[in-house]
C-alpha cells in the first residue's frame, strides 16, 4: 500500500492542533475549578492541603526544611502539610512528576525547591494555570510568574566564603572552586559570588580550578574531588558549595593525607562536616537556616490563600562558622536544628 507522505503529514498535525486545543481548554477551565475551590476551603474553614516539594530527600538540610515546615503546621489551624520530592538532588523528571501529580490532585497551594531552574518553569506554570499558588524556597526559578521567593542571599554566601578563604590564606595560594551541578539556581549564585569575593578579597589568589562539577551525591563528589587533589597538587585552598560537595572534599582530602593542611571552606552543615569543623580539617561553613526557610515557606502560602499580607522576598540570612565560634549559642542552633517536629508526626 503506497501512502501519500504529505498527505499523511498534514493530518498528523491536524490532528495534533485539535487535541492541543482540547488539553488548553480543558486546563483553562479546569483552572477557573481550582480558584473557586481554593477559595471556598479557606473562608469554609476547611483543611488546606500545602504540598512541600524538596530538592532532594537524603541531605540534612532538607530534614531541617521538613522540621521547619511541620512546626508551621502546628501553629496554623486547618492546614495539612505534604511532604514529598525525588530522593536525588539530580532527578529533575521525578520533581517534574511530583509537582504535576499535586497539581492534577488539586492542592491549594505549593511549596517548591527547584532543583533545576529551567526544567521546573512548565509544571510551575501549569500549576499558576491551575490557579494554585506556589511559594519558591532555597533556589530560584528562571520565571518570576510565583508569588514569593524565601532564601538565602546565595550571592552574599559566597562572597563570605571568599572573604573567610582570604581571611585563611593571606589573600593569596593556589585556589580550587568545586561546583555543584548544572541548572542549580542557588549554588550557581554561591559560586559567582565567591569568584566575585576572591577578586574583591584576594586579588593575588590565583583560581587553579573553576570548571568542575561534584555532582548531587557524596559519592561523585568524592571521586570528582579525587581526580581535581591528582591533578592540582599544589592546592592551598578549595571552596564547595554545598552539604554533599564539601563532604566529598573533605573525604578526598582525608584520603590523601591532607586534610587540615588544605584549608576547606564549604557550605551546610552535617555532623561530619561540625566534627572536622572542630577538629579544624575544615576552616568555615556557611550557615543558611533551612528551617526557617520551610517555616517561612508554609507561612506564607497560607497567607497568601487567606488573602493577607506577605512579603515577596524573604531574605533568611547566612552567617559563617568556624573552629573558633562554633559554641556560640546562634551559630549551635544553625548547625544543630531542632528535628523534634518530625518526630511529632
Amino acid at each position: 500500500m503506497i501512502i501519500n507522505r504529505s498527505r499523511f503529514l498534514n493530518n498528523v498535525l491536524v490532528l495534533g492542533a485539535i487535541t492541543l486545543s482540547s488539553v488548553l481548554t480543558a486546563c483553562n477551565n479546569s483552572g477557573t475549578t481550582q480558584e473557586s475551590n481554593s477559595q471556598a476551603a479557606s473562608s469554609s474553614g476547611e483543611t488546606l492541603k500545602i504540598a512541600v516539594i524538596p530538592k532532594g530527600t537524603t541531605h540534612t538540610f532538607w530534614n531541617s526544611v521538613h522540621a521547619g515546615a511541620m512546626k508551621a503546621d502546628r501553629e496554623l489551624d486547618n492546614v495539612e502539610i505534604i511532604w514529598q520530592g525525588p530522593h536525588k538532588e539530580d532527578d529533575r523528571q521525578m520533581q517534574i512528576q511530583v509537582v504535576q501529580n499535586f497539581v492534577s490532585r488539586g492542592v491549594n497551594g505549593i511549596v517548591l525547591a527547584p532543583l533545576d531552574e529551567r526544567s521546573l518553569v512548565p509544571p510551575v506554570k501549569a500549576a499558576i494555570n491551575r490557579k494554585i499558588p506556589v511559594v519558591i524556597f532555597d533556589s530560584d526559578l528562571a520565571s518570576k510568574d510565583y508569588a514569593s521567593f524565601v532564601a538565602t542571599d546565595n550571592f552574599a554566601g559566597g562572597k563570605l566564603c571568599a572573604q573567610q578563604m582570604a581571611k585563611l590564606l593571606d589573600g593569596k595560594g593556589n585556589i580550587i572552586l568545586l561546583r555543584y551541578s548544572e541548572g542549580s539556581a542557588s549554588t550557581h549564585a554561591r559560586e559567582e559570588g565567591f569568584l566575585a569575593g576572591m577578586k574583591e578579597y584576594a586579588p593575588n589568589a590565583k583560581l587553579i580550578s573553576t570548571n568542575q562539577y561534584a555532582g548531587a551525591t557524596m559519592e561523585k563528589a568524592f571521586q570528582a574531588s579525587q581526580n581535581l587533589l591528582n591533578r592540582f597538587a599544589n592546592v592551598d585552598g578549595i571552596f564547595c558549595p554545598n552539604e554533599s560537595a564539601t563532604q566529598g572534599m573533605l573525604r578526598a582530602l582525608q584520603t590523601a593525607g591532607k586534610a587540615g593542611k588544605v584549608k576547606l571552606v564549604g557550605f551546610d552543615s552535617n555532623e561530619t562536616l561540625v566534627t572536622a569543623l572542630d577538629q579544624g580539617t575544615v576552616h568555615g561553613l556557611a550557615l543558611q537556616d533551612p528551617f526557617n526557610m520551610g517555616y517561612l515557606g508554609v507561612k506564607t502560602i497560607v497567607a497568601l490563600i487567606k488573602g493577607e499580607k506577605f512579603e515577596k522576598r524573604i531574605d533568611t540570612g547566612v552567617t559563617m562558622a568556624t573552629k573558633e565560634n562554633i559554641n556560640d549559642p546562634k551559630i549551635k542552633t544553625l548547625l544543630t536544628p531542632d528535628l523534634k517536629y518530625l518526630q511529632e508526626q
